[in-house]
């Protein structure tokens, strides 16, 4: 158990320490990877920035992912799951133009409508709070492909076994420091977890 962001960031960035000679790009996913992503960069004496992600929450229960929608336009979906709830066509379509609209907002909340650092030939590494479901690393992993990255390395503090597993499958390296028996959440994995508000992601940016 890590006891905050800021804590597991630190410890995160030790176990980056051999990418320093890469020259690579963090990629923090906000809004709580943030706080580690800056630690990692700092250490590693890496540029930061965000990479606009959104889980796409089920409509009785957004805290379950039915998959994730990633800015320049990559989609990643849970169809089984999104069968076993009997979800539609148009409720689906819904919620991913829901979360375009919410992605169009950070990235202009965050960059101000400027363009993602250039990860093109470079190794990027993808920093978040944590892994539960997976949903939306894949579809941050899915933007990195696109931007045509060298090689993707995911970074977490803690991640459930199946999630972990298939990040690795899609990953060029997974780097996780705890992978507990029960997993529950990935606030659970922390003893001071309070949301990450957007002016302390700018914050975070411009330091």
């Amino acid at each position: 158990m890590f006891s905050t962001r800021q804590q597991a960031g630190a410890d995160l960035a030790r176990a980056l320490t051999g990418f320093a000679d890469s020259t690579p790009v963090v990629l923090a996913l906000p809004r709580g990877g943030v706080p580690l992503g800056r630690e990692v960069a700092r250490a590693l004496g890496a540029p930061l920035d965000v990479l606009i992600v959104r889980k796409l929450g089920a409509p009785h229960n957004p805290e379950f992912a039915i998959g994730a929608v990633g800015e320049g336009g990559a989609v990643v979906l849970d169809k089984t799951s999104i069968a076993a709830l009997g979800l539609s066509d148009v409720i689906v379509d819904r919620l991913i133009t829901e979360a375009r609209s919410e992605i169009d907002r950070r990235v202009d909340t965050y960059r101000h409508g400027n363009e993602l650092i250039d990860a093109a030939d470079r190794v990027v590494i993808i920093v978040d709070d944590g892994l539960a479901t997976g949903a939306t690393a894949k579809a941050a992993v899915e933007v990195v492909r696109q931007l045509g990255a060298a090689r993707v390395v995911l970074a977490i503090p803690t991640g459930s076994h199946q999630a972990v597993d298939q990040l690795t499958a899609i990953c060029d390296e997974v780097i996780c420091l705890e992978i507990p028996e029960w997993f529950g959440s990935v606030g659970s994995q922390y003893e001071s977890f309070p949301q990450v508000s957007d002016n302390e992601v700018i914050g975070l940016l411009r330091d």
